[in-house]
């Protein structure tokens, strides 16, 4: 049995598929934005990179607290991408809603 689709259903089709793929990029995108498993796991790294950092210090080690600082100085840009990351996602979610929404709107005419 051959599958007969008309120009208007295809369009409509996609459209459908364009806003399925526009919410599941959204809900990824804010799920990356709310998850705390990475920021936890940051937030450990940097304290046990602070009281490295204070330890070189105390005991005047001026190379070990050059390697802290640049470590925290990594783990803040790990935070930053991660937050840039999940902010892209939500805009091409609305972007591909947005999309569905045009190709509907022009189809039917309104």
């Amino acid at each position: 049995m051959i599958f007969s689709m008309t120009i208007s259903n295809f369009f409509f089709t996609m459209a459908g598929v364009l806003l399925i793929a526009g919410i599941v990029v959204m809900i990824v995108g804010i799920f990356v934005l709310v998850s705390k498993v990475v920021g936890q796991e940051i937030n450990a790294i940097a304290a046990q990179t602070s009281k490295l950092a204070q330890k070189g210090l105390s005991e005047d080690l001026s190379g070990l607290v050059g390697n802290a600082a640049n470590l925290i100085d990594a783990l803040n840009q790990l935070t930053r991408t991660n937050a840039g990351v999940g902010i892209f996602l939500v805009f091409v979610g609305f972007a591909l809603i947005g999309c569905a929404y045009a190709l509907v709107r022009n189809l039917a005419g309104f």
